[in-house]
C-alpha cells in the first residue's frame, strides 16, 4: 500500500464529515481524534504481536546455545525492549503521513515518538550491561569486582545523555554550547555529589583491590563484622556473623580506617595472640627439691636435666654459695612454665610450626605478669580455629598449678567472706 493510498483512506472521514454539512475545522479534528485512536490501538496490536514473537523466538535461541549470556539477556527483558523497536518505527514513518492535514499534530507526536524512542534504547542499553555484569560474575576473574559499581556509572552517564537528548527535543535548544554544558556540569556536580565520590571510591577500591566481593572485613565505625555481599556505587553491603546487615558508604572505605581479614584469609594459618596473668607473689626460685619434682612432666624432663646440669657447673666453677638461692644461676617455675608452653606449642598438631611461634613475658601490670601465646592455628575456620585456641589455653591453665603457679584474679565475696 503506497503513501497516497493511506494518506486517502486516513481522510475519508473528514470527507464524509464535510459532506455532511460539518464545518471543515471540526472535520478536520474528529478525523484527527479516530485517527490518533485507530493507529494507537493497531500499534498496540502489532507490538503484542512482535513481543510475544520476538520473546519466544530469542527464548529458542538462548536454549540451544551453549553460553550464558543470552539467557541473562532474557531475564533482563532484552528481547522485550528490541520488540518494542518494530512498531516504533512504523508509527514513525505512518504518524507523517496519516496527519498530513494537521502539522501541529504531527509535529507533537513525532516529538513523543522520538522521546520514547530515547527511553527504550536507554532501557535497551540497560539490559545489556546487566546481562553483560551477571555474565562476567560468573568468572574468577571478575567474581570480587565491584561491576555493580561500574554498571551504575555506566547507566547515570546513559540517563545524563538521554535527559539532555530528550531536553533538546522537547524544547529545541541546543545542548552544546558552553554556557549550557557549564550550567548542566554545576547542577550535575551539586545533585551527584555522593554518586561521584562513590563513583571515585569504587575506582580506587578496585585498581587498589581494597576490598573484594566475599571479603571479611570489620568496620567499627559502621558496626560491620562479616562478608562483603555486594559492592555498588553508593554503598558496600556486608553479612554479619549475625546473618544481620550493614551498608557502608563506598567513599568510607578509602576516607576511614577498616580491617580486612583477607590476609589471614589467604595465608597459612590464623593467628592465636592471646596472655596469661600470672600472680606475682606465686614466682620463686626452684630448689633441687622442686625441679626432680617438676622432672616427672615428660615434655621438659629433658630440658630440666640439660639446664641444671649448666646451672650446676657455673655455680661450682664460681664457688657460689648455694645457702641461699639468689646466688649464682637459678631456675624460676616460671620460666620453666615458658618453657612448657613452648614445647606444647610445638608438640600440637592443631599448630603451623612454619609460621611465627614464641611465649613471651609483657611489662608487669597491676593484674599480674602477662604470659602471652603467640602463634598460628593450622585450620582458620572460625569455629574450628576457637575451638584449637580454646583447647590450648584449658590446658595451660590447668598445667599452672603443677609449677606452683597462680592465676592472678580479682577477690571475690568469697575471698572477702574467707578473709573474715
Amino acid at each position: 500500500m503506497n503513501t497516497e493510498k493511506i494518506q486517502k483512506y486516513s481522510c475519508l472521514l473528514q470527507e464524509y464529515l464535510i459532506g455532511e454539512g460539518m464545518t471543515l475545522e471540526w472535520a478536520i479534528f474528529l478525523n484527527v481524534v479516530v485517527n490518533c485512536i485507530i493507529v494507537f490501538i493497531g500499534v498496540f496490536i502489532l507490538d503484542i504481536v512482535f513481543r510475544k514473537f520476538i520473546i519466544e523466538s530469542f527464548k529458542a535461541f538462548s536454549n540451544k546455545t551453549k553460553t550464558t549470556f543470552d539467557d541473562y539477556l532474557v531475564k533482563s527483558n532484552f528481547p522485550r525492549f528490541v520488540a518494542h523497536i518494530v512498531p516504533l518505527i512504523i508509527l514513525w514513518h505512518l504518524i507523517p503521513i496519516i496527519f498530513i492535514e494537521s502539522p501541529l499534530m504531527t509535529n507533537l507526536l513525532l516529538i513523543i515518538a522520538k522521546v520514547f524512542s530515547v527511553i527504550l534504547f536507554i532501557y535497551i542499553f540497560r539490559s545489556i550491561l546487566r546481562s553483560t555484569r551477571k555474565f562476567l560474575e560468573e568468572s574468577e576473574r571478575f567474581k570480587d569486582k565491584p561491576m555493580e559499581s561500574y554498571v551504575q556509572v555506566m547507566m547515570i552517564f546513559a540517563w545524563g545523555v538521554g535527559i539532555f537528548w530528550i531536553i533538546q527535543l522537547l524544547t529545541g535548544f541546543s545542548i552544546v554550547s558552553l554556557t549550557t554544558l557549564g550550567a548542566a556540569s554545576a547542577v550535575i556536580l551539586l545533585i551527584f555529589k555522593d554518586t561521584i565520590l562513590g563513583f571515585v571510591a569504587s575506582i580506587q577500591v578496585s585498581v587498589n583491590d581494597i576490598v573484594r566481593i566475599g571479603d571479611w572485613i570489620t568496620f567499627s565505625k559502621f558496626g560491620a563484622d562479616g562478608y562483603v555481599t555486594e559492592i555498588n556505587l553508593a554503598t558496600v553491603r556486608v553479612q554479619n556473623f549475625d546473618n544481620t546487615f550493614t551498608t557502608i558508604p563506598t567513599y568510607s572505605l578509602i576516607a576511614d580506617s577498616f580491617q580486612n581479614w583477607r590476609g589471614m584469609q589467604e595465608s597459612d594459618g590464623r593467628r592465636i595472640k592471646r596472655a596469661i596473668f600470672i600472680k606475682q607473689s606465686s614466682i620463686h626460685f626452684l630448689s633441687e627439691e622442686d625441679i626432680d619434682k617438676l622432672k616427672k612432666i615428660q615434655l621438659i624432663k629433658p630440658y630440666l636435666e640439660h639446664r641444671q646440669k649448666d646451672v650446676i657447673k657455673f655455680n661450682t666453677k664460681n664457688e657460689i654459695d648455694k645457702e641461699l638461692l639468689i646466688n649464682g644461676r637459678n631456675q624460676t617455675n616460671l620460666g620453666v612454665f615458658r618453657y612448657y608452653a613452648d614445647a606444647f606449642l610445638n608438640e600440637n598438631s592443631a599448630i603451623n610450626k612454619d609460621l611465627f611461634l614464641m611465649v613471651r613475658h609483657l611489662a608487669p601490670t597491676d593484674k599480674g605478669i602477662p604470659i602471652e601465646i603467640f602463634c598460628y592455628s593450622k585450620d582458620k575456620s572460625w569455629v574450628n580455629y576457637e575451638h584449637i585456641q580454646a583447647d590450648i589455653f584449658d590446658h595451660l591453665l590447668a598445667a599452672i598449678p603443677y609449677f606452683d603457679l597462680e592465676i592472678f584474679e580479682l577477690p571475690t565475696g568469697k575471698d572477702i567472706q574467707a578473709l573474715a
